[in-house]
């Protein structure tokens, strides 16, 4: 559905939404130490200057809330996002080929600091779901207890469910349940 870097663009910035405390009910801040960052960058490796200290950490951390909003909205409300994020990281798009990727868009300098490296490629991803009209793909789980987000990657755009904290099955769970002890009623 989405070019390779889209779409680890797309899967970065829904991990570290997912990261924030409030998504889950439980308060539990997914990214709160420097291990933490060093789990997050080995699941989702950059290119260009990693810190790995406190201050990269704290940035990251900060941009969550911002990548978040995009979750909110619609098509039109995430374009506003969209473009401050880009003129905020002072995007400059360039193709480059490395490490085994082939042609791909960097949109920062490799030393600009790696929270605005990641919220800028999250900005030129979410451009592209934008330009090819998927935006309704971008979805915020379905279950009553959860606010994770996800990008539905099905065929058939029926996902409802976010992968975080198995919702579909818990909520399918529940619906077994209710429709039992309504039959037994």
């Amino acid at each position: 559905m989405f070019i390779h870097d889209t779409e680890s663009a797309l899967r970065a910035a829904t991990a570290l939404v997912n990261s924030l405390p409030e998504i889950d009910g439980e308060g539990i801040d997914r990214l709160a130490t420097l291990e933490d960052l060093s789990t997050f960058l080995q699941e989702y490796p950059y290119s260009g200057t990693i810190r790995r200290d406190d201050v990269e950490l704290s940035e990251l951390r900060s941009a969550r809330s911002q990548l978040r909003q995009l979750w909110t909205g619609d098509r039109v409300a995430a374009v506003p996002i969209v473009n401050a994020m880009l003129r905020e990281g002072q995007a400059l798009p360039q193709l480059v080929i490395h490490d085994g990727y082939d042609w791909h868009i960097h949109a920062t300098d490799d030393a600009a600091p790696l929270a605005t490296r990641i919220t800028v490629e999250v900005a030129m991803a979410f451009v592209d779901v934008i330009r090819s009209d998927e935006f309704d793909r971008v979805r915020v789980c379905s279950a009553d207890d959860c606010q994770a987000v996800y990008i539905d990657y099905s065929k058939n755009g029926s996902k409802r469910y976010c992968d975080t904290g198995n919702c579909g099955n818990r909520m399918n769970v529940m619906a077994y349940r209710r429709r039992k002890a309504e039959e037994s009623a």
